[in-house]
C-alpha cells in the first residue's frame, strides 16, 4: 500500500522548488497593491528593519494596521546591508517593496547605519550613542504609536543590535508606545500574539518580498514564507493562546510579543492575543 501523503509532500516540494516564480525589479511588472486613503492625522506604525527584506518577512501585523485601522505604516531601513556595493540596489529593492505595500520608507543616514550590534554597544559607546541619537530623532519627529523591531535574542547580530538600538533610542526620546517585538531567525521565549493574515495579505507580503530580487535569488525566502507562516499558526496556537488551546482555523499568521514601552522601560504584561482575519486588529492597542 502506497503512502497516502506522498502526493501532499510532492505538492509542497513542487511549490518550494519553483523556478518560474516571478521576481520584480520594478513595479511596472507588478503594479501596486490596493491602498487605503490615509487621514491627515493618521496614527503611525513604524517598522525598524535590520536589513531590507525583514520588513516583508515580519510585516503581517503592520500590514493589517495600515489596511484595517488606518495607520500610516513607515519602514525605517536601519541598515542597507553590509555589502557596500549592494547598498544602492538594496535601497531600490526595499523602496519597490514598500511602494507596493503602500508603506512609507525612511533612511537612517545615507547608506544606512553600519555595525548595529552588541559589540559596538559594549565596546564603542561614542559610536553607539551617535546611532541611538539618529533613531531617537526619528522617534521625536514622527511620534509613532506602534514600533516594531526584532526581539533581543533573534540570533543575527544585527537583529539583536536593532532591538537594543530601539530600546536605547526610546529611552533617549522618552517615547511611550506599543512596542511589538518580531521574530525570524530565532523564536522568542515568551511571545504573546498570533496575528492572522488573509490569503490576499499573505500573497501581497510574498510579492513585496519578491521585489528583493537578489536576496531571494540567494535564498528563496518568498517561496518559503507561506510554510513559515503556517508553522507560526501551529506553534502560536499554544505558545500564544495557552497550552491546550483550540487550534486556530486560519492558515497563515505571524508571531509577536506585543507590549507597552512607558518611555523608560518595557512594561510587563500578561495579555495574550490570537487575532483571526475577522477580528479587530486594534485589539493590540488596548
Amino acid at each position: 500500500m502506497s503512502n497516502p501523503y506522498i502526493a501532499l509532500v510532492e505538492a509542497h516540494n513542487a511549490l518550494l522548488q519553483k523556478t518560474d516564480a516571478p521576481l520584480f525589479s520594478n513595479l511596472d511588472e507588478l503594479g501596486h497593491a490596493p491602498k487605503a486613503e490615509l487621514a491627515a492625522d493618521a496614527p503611525i506604525a513604524m517598522i525598524f528593519a535590520p536589513h531590507p527584506d525583514d520588513e516583508c518577512i515580519i510585516g503581517g501585523l503592520p500590514l493589517r494596521l495600515g489596511r484595517e485601522a488606518g495607520f500610516n505604516v513607515i519602514n525605517v531601513a536601519v541598515s542597507q546591508g553590509s555589502n557596500l556595493k549592494r547598498q544602492p540596489e538594496r535601497w531600490v529593492e526595499v523602496k519597490n517593496a514598500c511602494d507596493y505595500l503602500g508603506w512609507g520608507l525612511l533612511e537612517t543616514i545615507p547608506g544606512g547605519l553600519m555595525d548595529v550590534n552588541c559589540k559596538t554597544r559594549d565596546g564603542n559607546p561614542t559610536a553607539w550613542a551617535e546611532k541611538v541619537e539618529v533613531i531617537a530623532n526619528i522617534l521625536r519627529k514622527y511620534k509613532p504609536q506602534v514600533v516594531v523591531c526584532p526581539h533581543n535574542n533573534d540570533y543575527h547580530s544585527a537583529h539583536i543590535g536593532t532591538y537594543y538600538l530601539l530600546v536605547d533610542a526610546l529611552k533617549a526620546a522618552n517615547h511611550s508606545c506599543v512596542l511589538v517585538q518580531s521574530e525570524f531567525w530565532r523564536q522568542m521565549e515568551a511571545p504573546n500574539a498570533l496575528i492572522a493574515t488573509s490569503l490576499n495579505d499573505t500573497a501581497d507580503l510574498i510579492a513585496a518580498l519578491a521585489c528583493h530580487v537578489e536576496e531571494v535569488r540567494r535564498n528563496p525566502y518568498h517561496l518559503r514564507l507561506p510554510g513559515y507562516m503556517a508553522d507560526n499558526v501551529r506553534r502560536g496556537a499554544e505558545v500564544c493562546g495557552g497550552q491546550g488551546a483550540a487550534a486556530p482555523t486560519f492558515s497563515f499568521g505571524s508571531i509577536y510579543h506585543v507590549g507597552r514601552f512607558d518611555g523608560s522601560n518595557l512594561v510587563p504584561t500578561d495579555k495574550k492575543f490570537t487575532i483571526s482575519e475577522s477580528d479587530d486588529i486594534k485589539a493590540i492597542l488596548a
